[in-house]
């Protein structure tokens, strides 16, 4: 099986949200799974040099965009037994930042194109081309449109994956026929209120589609989570399949990391010391025997900031508890929290900033994991969480829901805490319930065991990948 993931961002060449980590870790699980996978991507400025000097150049080809032909290097970098492709092109790549730009249409139409055109190019012809989100979702129309002829082309199918729904790429309709070199034929496929949707092309014109977990794939069928595609995820429901994201757990390991204070595998004592260490790192009182809660999360609405905020000061007031936050977002969010730690230093420290080092010494410190989010698609916080130890208190949303059970004091079943309604006083009662249970040992230790021994690898969502793979390449005809 011979697999092409086309994806706008991947860890660790450049990131800017979860799907670079899917992208990074996902094509290595496959790899180990006997799959033949390789990555594509555009060649950002904002890639490190350390990486750009060992890319080698491979081959230069024009690729069409609308009534233009454009320059289009491609360079290899063989990366943990990965090789992943780079498109190079200083006019649509050469910025900083990955998305944003005005020319954006031009920019991912360019990509998408490229894509293709690259494949013949480096001698590579896959069974399945694999395509994440808005930036990479007209690959499967423009192979229905300019390469199905082709033989190379004919038996290539294709899964396009959402990450997260909110995101579409909609833009005006003559990038139609401008950019993407495509007659009004295929204007219903991408159509949404009169522009273009290159979200809605990926879903209507791969051959299957899948999201980043089974409750997600649910919600995004519902006028609530489905920003106007809903009726055609329905539509398409046969195709389309919930499959939840893992992580790395060779890279986030608190046997191994070498950034966490203390290492440890299983054992509350180690975890222990690693609080301790961050208490004193951040000038909180040293006080092993108090709940600590991390919150390492972008500072907006989404992640369900605007609870957190209603409700920490009674929390931090009446409860024995300290708490950690780290990470940017929206001004608003960034002053309240910076205020709040002046108001209570020996509860609550803020830090406005982000550091991978940190984050995984609050995984490895923290007891209670919160995570209160409006909408989550999947989620990887709860599971680096659990990785590490620390139990997540979650809204049941979206990949939270898949992937934290509720404790159960009778069955001793359950890795973490959950709460239904997005509402602030549910949610403080949960992650009131969760401190409390921290000052049962026998509960505390049920519940801990229960987050260690948990499975958060790629091996499982890799095999039901491959499943979707054989069954799209064993069918007659690709999705018209």
């Amino acid at each position: 099986m011979k697999v092409m993931f086309a994806a706008a961002e991947s860890h660790p060449f450049i990131k800017t949200g979860g799907l670079a980590d899917v992208i990074g870790a996902l094509p290595k699980a496959l790899r180990d799974a006997g799959v033949d996978v390789r990555v594509i991507l555009p060649k950002y400025r904002g890639i490190s040099e350390k990486y750009r000097e060992k890319m080698e150049p491979v081959k230069v080809i024009e690729v069409p965009v609308g009534w233009r032909n454009q320059y289009c290097g491609i360079e290899l970098l063989n990366y943990d037994g990965v090789p992943v492709y780079f498109i190079d092109n200083e006019y649509y790549f050469g910025r900083d930042g990955v998305y944003g730009y005005l020319d954006d249409a031009e920019r991912f139409s360019f990509y998408n194109r490229a894509v293709l055109e690259v494949l013949p190019a480096i001698d590579f012809q896959p069974d399945v081309l694999h395509c994440h989100d808005w930036h990479a979702a007209v690959i499967p129309m423009l192979l229905d449109g300019h390469y199905r002829s082709n033989p190379f082309y004919s038996n290539i199918r294709t899964v396009f994956t959402i990450h997260n729904l909110l995101y579409q790429g909609v833009f005006p309709y003559e990038v139609l026929s401008d950019l993407l070199g495509l007659d009004g034929s295929y204007f219903l496929g991408v159509e949404y209120y009169g522009n273009v949707n290159f979200m809605k092309g990926g879903i209507v014109y791969s051959d299957h589609v899948t999201t980043v977990s089974p409750t997600y794939a649910e919600e995004i069928r519902t006028p609530h989570f489905g920003y106007g595609l809903d009726g055609l995820l329905n539509a398409r429901a046969d195709h389309l399949s919930g499959i939840v994201n893992g992580i790395d757990t060779k890279a986030y390991n608190p046997a191994t990391d070498p950034k966490i204070f203390t290492k440890y595998r299983n054992n509350l004592l180690k975890k222990t010391e690693n609080k301790i260490s961050l208490q004193q790192e951040l000038g909180l009182p040293v006080a092993p025997h108090i709940p600590l809660v991390g919150m390492v999360t972008r500072l907006v609405d989404s992640k369900g900031l605007d609870l957190v905020t209603r409700v920490l000061d009674e929390i931090l007031y009446y409860d024995n508890v300290q708490f950690v936050v780290l990470g940017t977002g929206d001004e608003v969010y960034e002053r309240w929290f910076r205020e709040a730690a002046w108001r209570y230093p020996t509860k609550l420290s803020s830090q406005i900033k982000f550091s991978d080092e940190l984050s995984r010494k609050i995984y490895a410190a923290s007891d209670l994991f919160l995570m209160p989010s409006k909408f989550e698609p999947c989620g990887i916080s709860q599971l680096l969480a659990l990785r590490y130890g620390s139990v997540p208190v979650v809204r049941e949303t979206g990949g939270l829901n898949d992937t934290v059970q509720s404790y159960n004091e009778v069955t001793g079943e359950g890795n973490g805490f959950t709460f239904t309604n997005y509402n602030a006083h549910d949610m403080m009662n949960t992650l009131r319930r969760g401190i409390s249970l921290y000052n049962k040992p026998e509960h505390w230790k049920r519940v801990t065991r229960n987050a260690f021994k948990g499975d958060y690898s790629w091996d499982i969502s890799a095999q039901q990948y491959i499943d979707i793979y054989d069954k799209i390449t064993a069918q007659a005809e690709p999705a018209q």
